[in-house]
Protein backbone atom coordinates (compact mmCIF):
# COMPACT_ATOMS: atom_id res chain seq x y z
CA UNK A 1 0.00 0.00 0.00
CA UNK A 2 2.71 2.82 0.63
CA UNK A 3 4.39 2.17 -2.69
CA UNK A 4 1.24 2.71 -4.46
CA UNK A 5 1.00 5.82 -2.11
CA UNK A 6 4.27 7.12 -2.94
CA UNK A 7 3.48 6.54 -6.49
CA UNK A 8 0.49 8.07 -7.26
CA UNK A 9 0.32 10.25 -3.73
CA UNK A 10 1.04 13.23 -6.34
CA UNK A 11 -1.85 13.13 -8.26
CA UNK A 12 0.16 11.73 -11.50
CA UNK A 13 -1.82 9.92 -13.67
CA UNK A 14 -0.21 6.49 -14.62
CA UNK A 15 -0.15 4.90 -18.20
CA UNK A 16 1.09 2.08 -19.77
CA UNK A 17 1.92 2.47 -23.61
CA UNK A 18 1.94 -0.38 -25.77
CA UNK A 19 4.16 1.42 -28.73
CA UNK A 20 3.79 -1.36 -31.76
CA UNK A 21 4.99 -0.73 -35.46
CA UNK A 22 0.97 -1.46 -36.46
CA UNK A 23 -0.85 -0.71 -33.61
CA UNK A 24 -0.42 0.76 -30.30
CA UNK A 25 -2.22 0.79 -27.47
CA UNK A 26 -2.63 2.74 -23.83
CA UNK A 27 -4.56 1.78 -20.51
CA UNK A 28 -4.53 4.55 -18.04
CA UNK A 29 -4.92 4.68 -13.86
CA UNK A 30 -8.12 6.22 -14.59
CA UNK A 31 -9.66 3.90 -16.25
CA UNK A 32 -8.70 4.70 -20.14
CA UNK A 33 -8.01 2.14 -22.84
CA UNK A 34 -7.61 2.56 -26.34
CA UNK A 35 -5.57 1.41 -29.49
CA UNK A 36 -4.41 3.26 -32.90
CA UNK A 37 -3.12 2.48 -35.85
CA UNK A 38 0.73 3.66 -35.77
CA UNK A 39 0.63 6.23 -38.31
CA UNK A 40 0.53 9.62 -38.82
CA UNK A 41 0.14 12.02 -41.40
CA UNK A 42 0.48 15.87 -42.50
CA UNK A 43 -1.58 17.33 -45.69
CA UNK A 44 0.02 16.72 -48.44
CA UNK A 45 -0.38 20.66 -50.01
CA UNK A 46 -2.48 23.29 -50.14
CA UNK A 47 -5.36 21.38 -52.10
CA UNK A 48 -5.27 18.62 -49.43
CA UNK A 49 -5.28 21.10 -46.35
CA UNK A 50 -8.59 22.96 -47.57
CA UNK A 51 -10.21 18.84 -48.19
CA UNK A 52 -9.30 18.18 -44.71
CA UNK A 53 -9.50 21.11 -42.84
CA UNK A 54 -7.00 19.38 -40.57
CA UNK A 55 -3.25 20.20 -39.86
CA UNK A 56 -2.96 16.33 -38.52
CA UNK A 57 -4.07 13.42 -38.79
CA UNK A 58 -3.25 10.27 -36.43
CA UNK A 59 -4.62 6.79 -36.65
CA UNK A 60 -7.31 5.11 -38.67
CA UNK A 61 -8.27 8.44 -40.01
CA UNK A 62 -4.52 9.09 -41.55
CA UNK A 63 -4.54 5.77 -43.26
CA UNK A 64 -8.11 6.81 -44.75
CA UNK A 65 -7.16 9.89 -45.83
CA UNK A 66 -3.52 8.38 -46.87
CA UNK A 67 -3.76 9.65 -50.96
CA UNK A 68 -3.91 13.12 -49.55
CA UNK A 69 -1.11 12.95 -46.64
CA UNK A 70 2.58 12.52 -46.09
CA UNK A 71 2.21 9.71 -44.12
CA UNK A 72 4.41 8.59 -41.79
CA UNK A 73 4.93 5.28 -39.73
CA UNK A 74 7.35 6.06 -37.07
CA UNK A 75 8.21 2.27 -35.93
CA UNK A 76 10.08 -0.28 -37.77
CA UNK A 77 10.64 -3.57 -36.30
CA UNK A 78 9.50 -2.05 -33.28
CA UNK A 79 11.97 0.22 -32.95
CA UNK A 80 11.50 4.17 -33.84
CA UNK A 81 13.55 4.88 -37.33
CA UNK A 82 15.96 7.34 -36.66
CA UNK A 83 17.55 10.34 -39.04
CA UNK A 84 14.68 11.92 -39.54
CA UNK A 85 13.27 14.76 -37.85
CA UNK A 86 9.89 14.12 -39.30
CA UNK A 87 9.86 10.46 -37.99
CA UNK A 88 10.75 11.55 -34.33
CA UNK A 89 7.99 14.23 -34.69
CA UNK A 90 5.61 11.81 -36.02
CA UNK A 91 6.21 9.63 -33.02
CA UNK A 92 6.05 12.24 -30.60
CA UNK A 93 2.47 13.15 -32.46
CA UNK A 94 1.37 9.46 -32.08
CA UNK A 95 2.41 9.53 -28.23
CA UNK A 96 0.76 12.91 -27.85
CA UNK A 97 -2.33 11.51 -29.23
CA UNK A 98 -2.58 8.21 -27.24
CA UNK A 99 -2.26 10.34 -24.15
CA UNK A 100 -5.05 12.88 -24.84
CA UNK A 101 -7.49 9.65 -25.11
CA UNK A 102 -7.46 9.23 -21.40
CA UNK A 103 -6.91 12.90 -20.70
CA UNK A 104 -3.15 13.49 -20.10
CA UNK A 105 -1.89 16.72 -20.91
CA UNK A 106 -5.02 18.66 -22.46
CA UNK A 107 -4.40 21.72 -20.87
CA UNK A 108 -4.07 20.15 -16.93
CA UNK A 109 -0.69 20.41 -14.90
CA UNK A 110 -1.30 17.08 -13.82
CA UNK A 111 2.03 14.98 -13.71
CA UNK A 112 1.79 11.89 -16.55
CA UNK A 113 4.13 8.29 -15.75
CA UNK A 114 4.37 6.60 -18.49
CA UNK A 115 5.60 2.62 -18.80
CA UNK A 116 6.61 2.11 -22.43
CA UNK A 117 7.13 -1.11 -23.82
CA UNK A 118 9.72 -1.70 -26.16
CA UNK A 119 11.10 -4.85 -28.39
CA UNK A 120 13.23 -7.07 -26.17
CA UNK A 121 16.11 -6.28 -27.98
CA UNK A 122 15.98 -2.69 -28.37
CA UNK A 123 19.33 -1.31 -28.60
CA UNK A 124 20.68 1.92 -25.61
CA UNK A 125 20.63 4.21 -28.26
CA UNK A 126 17.10 3.49 -29.95
CA UNK A 127 16.29 3.85 -25.93
CA UNK A 128 17.83 7.21 -25.79
CA UNK A 129 15.90 8.52 -28.76
CA UNK A 130 12.57 7.13 -27.30
CA UNK A 131 13.38 9.26 -24.68
CA UNK A 132 13.60 12.56 -26.86
CA UNK A 133 10.39 11.27 -28.61
CA UNK A 134 8.64 11.30 -25.05
CA UNK A 135 10.64 14.41 -24.04
CA UNK A 136 7.65 17.15 -23.29
CA UNK A 137 5.28 14.30 -23.52
CA UNK A 138 5.66 13.01 -20.09
CA UNK A 139 7.36 13.85 -16.81
CA UNK A 140 8.70 10.16 -15.76
CA UNK A 141 9.39 7.18 -17.80
CA UNK A 142 10.72 3.78 -17.44
CA UNK A 143 11.28 1.93 -20.41
CA UNK A 144 10.44 -2.07 -20.34
CA UNK A 145 10.59 -5.11 -22.51
CA UNK A 146 6.95 -5.82 -23.91
CA UNK A 147 7.56 -9.43 -23.01
CA UNK A 148 8.20 -8.62 -19.20
CA UNK A 149 5.21 -5.93 -19.58
CA UNK A 150 2.92 -8.70 -20.46
CA UNK A 151 4.37 -11.27 -17.50
CA UNK A 152 3.75 -8.35 -15.36
CA UNK A 153 0.31 -7.87 -16.11
CA UNK A 154 -0.40 -11.29 -16.25
CA UNK A 155 1.37 -11.81 -13.03
CA UNK A 156 2.90 -14.55 -14.39
CA UNK A 157 6.57 -13.61 -13.26
CA UNK A 158 7.80 -17.05 -11.86
CA UNK A 159 8.75 -19.99 -14.06
CA UNK A 160 7.54 -18.58 -17.39
CA UNK A 161 8.29 -18.00 -21.00
CA UNK A 162 6.40 -14.80 -22.73
CA UNK A 163 6.43 -14.75 -26.67
CA UNK A 164 4.94 -11.78 -27.90
CA UNK A 165 4.42 -11.66 -31.66
CA UNK A 166 3.52 -8.20 -32.65
CA UNK A 167 3.72 -6.55 -36.48
CA UNK A 168 7.73 -5.59 -36.40
CA UNK A 169 9.09 -8.22 -33.67
CA UNK A 170 8.25 -11.63 -31.81
CA UNK A 171 9.41 -11.48 -28.34
CA UNK A 172 10.72 -13.57 -25.98
CA UNK A 173 10.89 -13.62 -22.33
CA UNK A 174 11.48 -16.00 -19.40
CA UNK A 175 10.71 -14.84 -16.07
CA UNK A 176 12.30 -15.86 -13.15
CA UNK A 177 10.80 -13.97 -10.54
CA UNK A 178 12.91 -10.70 -10.70
CA UNK A 179 13.93 -8.11 -13.78
CA UNK A 180 15.04 -10.19 -16.70
CA UNK A 181 18.72 -10.00 -18.21
CA UNK A 182 19.31 -9.99 -21.26
CA UNK A 183 20.21 -13.47 -21.20
CA UNK A 184 16.66 -13.74 -20.81
CA UNK A 185 15.37 -12.68 -23.78
CA UNK A 186 15.25 -12.32 -27.56
CA UNK A 187 13.81 -10.79 -30.21
CA UNK A 188 13.19 -12.03 -33.76
CA UNK A 189 12.47 -9.98 -37.07
CA UNK A 190 9.99 -12.52 -38.08
CA UNK A 191 7.00 -11.37 -37.42
CA UNK A 192 3.12 -9.63 -38.88
CA UNK A 193 5.01 -7.26 -41.13
CA UNK A 194 7.32 -10.21 -42.81
CA UNK A 195 3.73 -12.38 -42.79
CA UNK A 196 2.07 -9.55 -45.15
CA UNK A 197 5.60 -9.48 -47.14
CA UNK A 198 5.54 -12.92 -47.78
CA UNK A 199 1.66 -13.26 -48.51
CA UNK A 200 1.63 -10.27 -50.93
CA UNK A 201 4.32 -11.87 -52.84
CA UNK A 202 2.89 -15.10 -53.51
CA UNK A 203 -0.65 -13.97 -53.64
CA UNK A 204 0.88 -11.28 -56.98
CA UNK A 205 3.06 -14.26 -58.48
CA UNK A 206 -0.02 -16.56 -58.81
CA UNK A 207 -2.77 -13.48 -59.43
CA UNK A 208 0.21 -11.09 -61.41
CA UNK A 209 -3.23 -8.78 -62.68
CA UNK A 210 -4.57 -8.50 -59.49
CA UNK A 211 -4.50 -5.09 -57.82
CA UNK A 212 -3.96 -4.82 -54.29
CA UNK A 213 -2.00 -3.18 -51.90
CA UNK A 214 -0.49 -3.86 -48.23
CA UNK A 215 -3.07 -2.71 -46.22
CA UNK A 216 -5.39 -4.76 -48.04
CA UNK A 217 -3.37 -7.72 -47.65
CA UNK A 218 -2.84 -7.15 -43.90
CA UNK A 219 -6.70 -7.01 -43.50
CA UNK A 220 -7.03 -10.57 -45.56
CA UNK A 221 -4.32 -11.70 -42.86
CA UNK A 222 -6.16 -10.05 -39.90
CA UNK A 223 -9.34 -12.26 -41.14
CA UNK A 224 -8.29 -15.02 -42.24
CA UNK A 225 -4.68 -16.26 -40.94
CA UNK A 226 -3.79 -19.73 -39.76
CA UNK A 227 -1.50 -22.67 -39.67
CA UNK A 228 -2.16 -25.99 -40.51
CA UNK A 229 -4.75 -27.28 -42.27
CA UNK A 230 -6.97 -24.43 -43.61
CA UNK A 231 -10.05 -24.51 -41.44
CA UNK A 232 -11.81 -22.82 -45.00
CA UNK A 233 -10.87 -21.52 -47.95
CA UNK A 234 -9.43 -18.04 -48.03
CA UNK A 235 -11.29 -16.18 -50.88
CA UNK A 236 -10.86 -12.58 -51.11
CA UNK A 237 -12.08 -9.94 -53.76
CA UNK A 238 -9.43 -7.90 -55.73
CA UNK A 239 -9.78 -5.98 -58.55
CA UNK A 240 -8.54 -7.63 -61.72
CA UNK A 241 -7.98 -5.76 -64.95
CA UNK A 242 -10.47 -3.31 -63.05
CA UNK A 243 -12.74 -5.91 -62.55
CA UNK A 244 -13.67 -6.92 -58.61
CA UNK A 245 -12.83 -10.39 -58.66
CA UNK A 246 -12.54 -13.29 -56.41
CA UNK A 247 -9.14 -15.05 -55.92
CA UNK A 248 -8.36 -18.13 -53.88
CA UNK A 249 -5.45 -17.77 -51.32
CA UNK A 250 -5.54 -20.49 -49.08
CA UNK A 251 -2.27 -22.08 -50.00
CA UNK A 252 -0.51 -18.48 -50.38
CA UNK A 253 -2.07 -17.90 -46.67
CA UNK A 254 -0.88 -20.72 -44.98
CA UNK A 255 3.09 -20.05 -45.98
CA UNK A 256 2.97 -16.79 -45.60
CA UNK A 257 2.03 -17.30 -41.87
CA UNK A 258 3.97 -20.22 -41.52
CA UNK A 259 6.85 -18.71 -42.44
CA UNK A 260 7.24 -17.68 -38.66
CA UNK A 261 6.88 -20.78 -37.12
CA UNK A 262 10.07 -22.78 -37.25
CA UNK A 263 12.16 -19.68 -36.47
CA UNK A 264 9.78 -18.88 -33.03
CA UNK A 265 10.15 -23.07 -31.99
CA UNK A 266 13.97 -22.90 -32.48
CA UNK A 267 14.34 -19.81 -30.29
CA UNK A 268 11.74 -21.07 -28.03
CA UNK A 269 13.62 -24.85 -27.18
CA UNK A 270 16.68 -22.65 -27.35
CA UNK A 271 15.39 -20.83 -24.17
CA UNK A 272 14.33 -23.14 -22.72
CA UNK A 273 16.97 -25.40 -22.97
CA UNK A 274 18.74 -22.83 -21.18
CA UNK A 275 16.44 -22.78 -17.55
CA UNK A 276 17.67 -24.46 -14.77
CA UNK A 277 17.21 -28.15 -15.48
CA UNK A 278 15.09 -28.67 -12.30
CA UNK A 279 12.98 -25.53 -13.58
CA UNK A 280 12.59 -26.31 -16.78
CA UNK A 281 9.28 -28.54 -16.61
CA UNK A 282 7.76 -25.84 -15.03
CA UNK A 283 8.54 -23.35 -17.57
CA UNK A 284 7.34 -25.85 -20.19
CA UNK A 285 4.31 -25.99 -18.94
CA UNK A 286 3.36 -22.48 -18.74
CA UNK A 287 4.45 -20.89 -22.21
CA UNK A 288 2.19 -17.35 -22.46
CA UNK A 289 1.34 -16.57 -26.40
CA UNK A 290 0.68 -13.15 -26.64
CA UNK A 291 0.43 -10.11 -28.91
CA UNK A 292 -1.62 -9.68 -32.28
CA UNK A 293 -0.07 -12.49 -33.97
CA UNK A 294 -0.91 -15.03 -30.91
CA UNK A 295 -4.47 -14.98 -33.05
CA UNK A 296 -3.19 -16.96 -35.70
CA UNK A 297 -5.54 -19.60 -35.62
CA UNK A 298 -3.77 -23.13 -34.58
CA UNK A 299 -0.58 -21.26 -33.48
CA UNK A 300 -0.77 -22.06 -29.91
CA UNK A 301 -1.63 -25.89 -30.17
CA UNK A 302 1.01 -25.77 -33.20
CA UNK A 303 3.78 -24.45 -30.74
CA UNK A 304 2.86 -26.94 -27.84
CA UNK A 305 3.13 -29.68 -29.94
CA UNK A 306 6.65 -28.66 -31.09
CA UNK A 307 7.22 -29.00 -26.93
CA UNK A 308 6.66 -32.71 -27.43
CA UNK A 309 10.14 -32.95 -28.53
CA UNK A 310 11.51 -31.84 -25.03
CA UNK A 311 8.77 -33.79 -22.89
CA UNK A 312 5.81 -31.94 -23.47
CA UNK A 313 4.41 -28.65 -22.46
CA UNK A 314 1.13 -26.12 -22.51
CA UNK A 315 0.87 -23.17 -24.40
CA UNK A 316 -2.08 -20.53 -23.64
CA UNK A 317 -3.21 -17.67 -26.05
CA UNK A 318 -3.69 -14.62 -23.96
CA UNK A 319 -7.52 -13.45 -23.92
CA UNK A 320 -6.93 -10.26 -25.20
CA UNK A 321 -3.93 -9.83 -27.23
CA UNK A 322 -4.41 -5.77 -27.99
CA UNK A 323 -3.90 -4.57 -24.27
CA UNK A 324 -1.83 -7.15 -22.74
CA UNK A 325 0.98 -5.05 -23.31
CA UNK A 326 -0.25 -1.59 -22.16
CA UNK A 327 -2.11 -3.52 -19.42
CA UNK A 328 0.93 -4.90 -18.16
CA UNK A 329 2.83 -1.61 -18.12
CA UNK A 330 -0.05 0.32 -16.25
CA UNK A 331 0.39 -2.01 -13.62
CA UNK A 332 4.15 -1.85 -13.40
CA UNK A 333 3.47 2.15 -13.86
CA UNK A 334 1.00 1.57 -10.52
CA UNK A 335 3.34 -0.28 -8.36
CA UNK A 336 6.31 1.56 -9.08
CA UNK A 337 8.13 3.89 -5.98
CA UNK A 338 9.45 7.40 -6.84
CA UNK A 339 13.53 5.77 -7.02
CA UNK A 340 12.03 3.06 -10.20
CA UNK A 341 11.54 6.46 -12.61
CA UNK A 342 13.66 8.62 -14.26
CA UNK A 343 12.64 12.32 -15.12
CA UNK A 344 12.08 13.73 -18.65
CA UNK A 345 13.13 17.47 -19.08
CA UNK A 346 10.50 19.95 -20.33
Amino acid sequence: MKAEEQSNGNGALCVGIDLGTSRSAISSSNGGQFAVDSFVGWPADLVARKVLKRDLLVGRDALENRTMLELHRPLERGLLKEGSDRDLQAARELLRHLLSLVGGKNGKNRPVRAVVGVPAATMRTNKQYLRNALSGVVDSLMIVSEPFAVAYGLNALLHTLVIDIGAGTTDFCVMKGRYPTDEDQRSLTLAGDSIDAHLQNAVQAKYPKAQFTVFMVREWKEQHSFVGEPPAPVVVTAPVDGVPTELDITAEMRSACESIVAPIVETMIDLLTQVEPEFQGQVRNHVILAGGGGLIRNLGPTLEKALDRLGGGKVTVTDSPMFVGSDGGLAIAQDAQDGDWERLKH
